[in-house]
Formats: structure tokens, C-alpha cells, sequence
């Protein structure tokens, strides 16, 4: 009922999966990853129990293919499966069961194993590998193009419902506590996968690190469009606007707002900021 791609990026040690559904919540279902062990998308009446064994199996050093064989032995249900992994070297590994429900199959490639079933063909797997293949960019951008790919391909055959992406990285949480790098979830909307896309670059805006080419003085037009906004917004009175004044509503902005990753020193702003703010 569901279609996913696993994937690993070398450089930033991130594992991650993004998936679809016509299924209510499928991010509380599929995927399941640990930095510096693997990721694994479970589908296909779902064998839950596969996402925390084939972890504990690869953290104790099994590839991705010995984890599923093991796996499969083990489930007298397993042509009912479908699952792919990508262990802690980005190996992968796909399974699809003779009695998944047609259009049902997987393929893996560099780092990567994509598969779903109930699709309206083979054409929405073999686009989420190309288009893995041939995006650049973060994991997370290289998954989500590769799952829209999909859709566009054909997807689910039964329609569309919920998404997710997850990715896990060493100390990628919040504040540094736990591997949760990236953990969004779309369950129930007319276009989940859409809406994935737009939660993330929220994600981005509120949690990535400003970047250098986006941090600006506040002077000049930039000054005049800053405080035009703050105004507008409540934030500075049309009398209230010394450097001191401006910067400091600006702060009260930010910290409203949960943009304190984006917080710059005094007389300089992320223009993410900004132009979050003429969107308000």
C-alpha cells in the first residue's frame, strides 16, 4: 500500500527514509533508522518487528542482506512483505513478497533501495531510483525530489494520503541530545507528499544554521524593509526606530517566532528572516 526509498549520504553520515501512502499515518508505521547503524522501511502489511531487529542485527555488524535474510527466515508471513534496508556502510538490500498486492517490486542501487507496492506499475520505483541517482544536493532533498518523482510517475494506486521523511544523524537532534536529524510526518492530507515538501523547508528555515551569503547589514533598503515589517507587525512604532530600537524588535520577532538558530549579533539579520516576514 506504500512506496519508499532508504538512503545514506557518506559525507554527512546521515541514514534516512521518505515514503508514501494511501494509508492513514504511514510515518508512525515504515521507517526506522539509527545513526551509525542503518535505516529500514517496513510496508506491505507491515511486520513492525522488522524495523528494531534489523537495527539490533546491523549495530551488530550484519550487512543489510544478511539482516533481511535473517529476517525473512525467521517470518512464516513473509510473502506478504515488502522491506528495504541500507545498512551502517550504505549498503542495500530490498525484499518484495509474491503475495504483495500488484504492481509490487524494489530495486537497489549506490546507497540507496526503493520499492512499493499497490502502484499503478513498475514505473514509479524505477523513477524514484533515477531521480535519487541524478539529484544532488542533502540527503533529505535527494529523498524527497526521488518520492515526488514517484508520484508523478504514478504511485499508489489507490490514491494518496500520508507521508514521511526521517533521518537520523549522529547528534543531528535537537540541541545535540539524539540522532532525530530530520523527523516530519504528513498523515492525512490530499497531497501528502506537497505538503512534505513544504513542511521541510520550514524545518529548514527554523532548525538549519544561517548561512554565510544570506547574513546582511540592517541599513539602507534593507533597514527600510525591516522596519516597514516590524511595524506592520506590531513589533516597532512608527516612532520607535534608532539602530538600538529596531534591532531590539527584531529580537522579539525572532524569539516569537522560534527563529533563535537564525539569530545574528547586533546590526546584522539572516534575510531567511526577512523574507519569512513580508510572508506573515
Amino acid at each position: 500500500m506504500t512506496f519508499s526509498i532508504v538512503g545514506y549520504d557518506p559525507i554527512e553520515k546521515e541514514w534516512g527514509i521518505a515514503v508514501q501512502s494511501k494509508f492513514l499515518g504511514v510515518g508512525a508505521v515504515v521507517p526506522w533508522a539509527k545513526a551509525g547503524v542503518g535505516a529500514v522501511a517496513t510496508q506491505s502489511y507491515a511486520n513492525t518487528s522488522y524495523g528494531p531487529k534489523a537495527l539490533e542485527l546491523m549495530e551488530q555488524g550484519k550487512t543489510a542482506q544478511e539482516t533481511l535474510d535473517i529476517l525473512l527466515e525467521e517470518d512464516p508471513d513473509k510473502e506478504m512483505r515488502q522491506v528495504g534496508l541500507i545498512d551502517s556502510n550504505g549498503s542495500p538490500a530490498t525484499f518484495t513478497g509474491y503475495a504483495c498486492y500488484t504492481w509490487a517490486g524494489g530495486v537497489t542501487g549506490t546507497h540507496f533501495a526503493a520499492q512499493g507496492n499497490i502502484l499503478v506499475d513498475e514505473k514509479t520505483v524505477e523513477a524514484i531510483a533515477q531521480v535519487f541517482v541524478e539529484t544532488h544536493g542533502t540527503l533529505a532533498n535527494r529523498l524527497l525530489t526521488a518520492l515526488d518523482a514517484g508520484q508523478e510517475a504514478g504511485g499508489d494506486s489507490r490514491g494518496k494520503q500520508s507521508a514521511a521523511l526521517y533521518i537520523v544523524k549522529e547528534k543531528g537532534g535537537y540541541g545535540g541530545f539524539n540522532d532525530r536529524y530530520i523527523d516530519l510526518r504528513v498523515d492525512d492530507h490530499p497531497d501528502p507528499i506537497k505538503e512534505l515538501i513544504r513542511i521541510y523547508h520550514l524545518q529548514q528555515l527554523y532548525f538549519a544554521p544561517s548561512k554565510a551569503e544570506r547574513i546582511a547589514a540592517i541599513e539602507g533598503e534593507i533597514k527600510e524593509e525591516l522596519i516597514h515589517h516590524l511595524t506592520r507587525l506590531s513589533y516597532l512604532s512608527s516612532t520607535s526606530q534608532s539602530n538600538e530600537e529596531v534591532f531590539k524588535a527584531l529580537t522579539a520577532y525572532i524569539h516569537t517566532e522560534n527563529f533563535e538558530m537564525r539569530g545574528q549579533s547586533s546590526g546584522f539579520i539572516d534575510l531567511e528572516v526577512l523574507e519569512f516576514m513580508k510572508r506573515s
